[in-house]
């Protein structure tokens, strides 16, 4: 389906979800001491869409902005589950990737309004990126060189959704919509103001979307190597193909050992070149993976670092937009200016300026509002 198109039938669903919700819901009131909604994200990456979102009229607080701190083995405490209770509204990714958040959920009587990631990723449509017209690298590691390269997937070989969806560029963007669609019914007085919001974060989603596209052009069949498939979505959009073992990544997400064989032949690759980069995850890190980034080293293969929560200082746009420069640097591309964020200071509910720490957000682990 034509991406232009889809985003704008989403875009119209959107102001559509919100104009109902503005006729059914009256008499909201916020329950914030001064009168801005109480949004709780589970990580610092939703909690930065929702202060986009929702601008200054939005109090977010992000219970994991550690980069230190893996959400897949984090447990909550109660002084989280006591802000969760007291949220107007809460974020979460889903398919297992914070379970500490929707454990502490279900021991509410009345939980808040969930909105969750991994389900609308679900609902959202996926233009598979056009690496055709991509010229033919067969000196840099194209997948046409490995009839067994393995292709990223969002769902692997046990059926199971590759949970990493905010490197998915079209679902974040329906997620800010879901955002606005559930502050809108929450505070009809301002539903115009977050559906607003909402279509200028997705303006900006778009422009990293078509930056994507036009360097699947270029770059597109290229074999490439991970440690874990945390980017497979940005990688998918890329048109790279995964040449890992699926067995290496596995282990590593699983925090088992990695078969001796599976091993051998993630590292031929790099003493080979038969891939042009390793993607690495810098925030879950351990001895294999640690020799796979030495053997990348070693042989002169670019590694290019990724995260699973937001750097300090940068905002979701800005952090995606240097991935993609960091990328394109890598793979010889070069590159062009990363799209700004929203700028301005909100003060009736405009985008944020810049990350969690800005206007209505809290960079801090959950505390009892």
């Amino acid at each position: 389906m034509n991406r232009e198109h889809t985003l704008h039938r989403r875009r119209r669903a959107v102001g559509l979800s919100v104009g109902l919700v503005v006729a059914l819901a009256a008499g909201c009131t916020t329950s914030s001491d001064d009168g801005r909604l109480r949004v709780v994200a589970s990580t610092n990456v939703w909690g930065d869409v929702a202060a986009q979102v929702g601008g200054d009229l939005v109090d977010v607080t992000s219970i994991v902005s550690d980069p230190a701190v893996d959400p897949h083995s984090y447990e909550g405490s109660a002084r989280e589950q006591l802000a969760l209770s007291k949220a107007d509204l809460v974020i979460v990714n889903g398919g297992g990737y914070d379970d500490f958040a929707t454990i502490m959920l279900s021991g509410l009587d009345d939980p808040p309004p969930v909105v969750t990631a991994v389900d609308t990723w679900t609902t959202t449509d996926h233009a598979d990126p056009d690496p055709g017209a991509a010229p033919d690298h067969a000196d840099h590691g194209s997948a046409d060189d490995h009839g067994s390269a393995h292709e990223h997937h969002a769902v692997n070989e046990h059926g199971a959704v590759n949970e990493h969806v905010w490197y998915d560029l079209p679902t974040v963007a329906a997620v800010a919509d879901e955002i606005a669609a559930d502050l809108s019914r929450i505070d009809p007085d301002h539903a115009d103001t977050y559906a607003a919001n909402a279509t200028a974060f997705a303006d900006q989603v778009d422009a990293l979307i078509s930056r994507t596209e036009s360097l699947a052009q270029t770059v597109g069949g290229r074999a490439v190597a991970v440690t874990e498939p945390l980017p497979a979505y940005l990688l998918d959009a890329l048109g790279l193909v995964d040449a890992t073992p699926p067995q290496f990544a596995e282990a590593i997400e699983d925090e088992t050992d990695v078969p001796p064989t599976v091993m051998r032949d993630t590292l031929a690759l790099f003493s080979d070149h038969r891939v042009v980069l390793l993607v690495y995850n810098d925030q879950t890190t351990g001895p294999q993976t640690e020799q796979v980034r030495t053997a990348a080293v070693d042989a002169r293969i670019p590694v290019v670092p990724v995260t699973e929560t937001l750097p300090a200082g940068q905002d979701y746009l800005t952090w995606m937009g240097a991935n993609l420069d960091a990328l394109a640097e890598a793979l010889g591309v070069p590159t062009t200016a990363t799209p700004p964020g929203p700028t301005g200071s909100p003060s009736t509910g405009s985008p944020s300026t810049s990350s969690p720490t800005g206007t209505g957000t809290s960079p801090d682990p959950a505390g009892a509002p």
